[in-house]
């Protein structure tokens, strides 16, 4: 069992600063190194046809965001953020801990139980926490469904490991996208940041719906590169501007599904698994599979409702933890 608090063992001014130093230590380590940060030159127009909704050509002399050696590095520097991001959480775990415990394994193990390094999701077995993790598949039950027909879910006539798996994953945008990424802003964005705030005594609505704007924050940075591949023109400043709006947006809603799934389970795994099915399967494309499919239109509609009644009730019916620390069950007291 973890050490747990009655009353908030830190303020709410100490989860403020640690946040402020999971946020920037992030995004500032993909700055300060030069082979990760990127270059673009000063005196490039836009694209060659005219077209402000198109990239430009990249020079040879320029580093963008998805060439490798620029990949290789922030991946570098990401995990090294991480990893300072959890030997914080450590010691400030290991500064409230009072000295009659024994050192270093209790702070170490309830620094784990916070940041949900654990699968303790049912008493019956661990196998139960494969049921959070398959809630983003049911969500995606409309694009799934179109996937079957055209053939090209796993085990389908055109689906091949070698041709849809394994090109995920070899490639440095796929480590980053599918592997690295969602790994590293799970562990600094949502295990971290809930975990101090958690000890801050936050409310369980502000931990939902209030932190994961620190995630969506993290993503701006974004739009200077959006605007140098774009050109730097005022149409490029349109174009970031949208996107990163936009981006925003979807990562702060994503953030709540990811933080409620992490406070109802009291584990890591079901947001990450949950965050590498989205970055894989994309946004959906409903209207695009209406005109894919005109003949199946109601049925694919169909899929698409019941998919998004499937997510409302198995994330209230899936992911609830037999003891989770960060959700009490009615009646029982708060822990901190």
């Amino acid at each position: 069992m973890p050490l747990v608090f009655a009353t908030p063992p830190i303020s709410t001014s100490t989860a403020h600063a640690f946040a402020a130093f999971f946020t920037l230590s992030y995004v500032g380590s993909l700055y300060l190194s030069k082979s990760a940060r990127l270059y673009f030159k000063n005196d490039v127009k836009g694209a060659s046809d005219g077209r402000p909704s198109q990239e430009r050509v990249k020079q040879s002399e320029e580093r963008w965001r998805d060439d490798p050696d620029v990949i290789r590095a922030r991946l570098l520097a990401a995990t090294t953020s991480t990893v300072l991001s959890v030997g914080a959480v450590y010691g400030l775990v290991r500064s409230v801990t009072p000295e009659i415990e024994v050192y270093p394994w209790t702070a170490l193990y309830t620094s784990f139980a916070r940041l949900g390094f654990t699968l303790d999701f049912s008493r019956q077995s661990s196998l139960w926490i494969i049921l959070p993790c398959l809630v983003v598949p049911i969500l995606y039950l409309g694009p799934l469904y179109v996937s079957w027909l055209c053939e090209t879910l796993p085990a389908q006539r055109r689906w091949s490991v070698r041709t849809n798996f394994l090109p995920l994953f070899q490639t440095w945008v796929g480590v980053r996208n599918y592997i690295v990424g969602p790994i590293t802003e799970e562990v600094v964005f949502r295990a971290c940041m809930l975990a101090v705030y958690h000890m801050a005594g936050t409310s369980r609505g502000k931990l939902i719906f209030l932190t994961p704007l620190a995630f969506g924050a993290a993503h701006l940075h974004h739009a200077w590169d959006t605007y140098n591949r774009f050109g730097r023109t005022a149409s490029a400043a349109r174009v970031a501007m949208l996107t990163t709006l936009f981006q925003l947006a979807y990562t702060s809603l994503f953030g709540f599904h990811c933080a409620y799934l992490f406070l109802r389970t009291g584990s890591l795994l079901p947001p990450t698994i949950s965050h590498i099915a989205c970055n894989i399967l994309g946004l959906p494309q409903y209207a695009l599979h209406l005109r894919i499919f005109p003949t199946r239109r109601r049925i694919i509609q169909l899929a698409y409702v019941l998919g998004i009644l499937g997510y409302g009730y198995t994330m209230r019916h899936w992911t609830r933890a037999d003891d989770s620390l960060f959700w009490p069950a009615p009646g029982q007291a708060p822990r901190y």
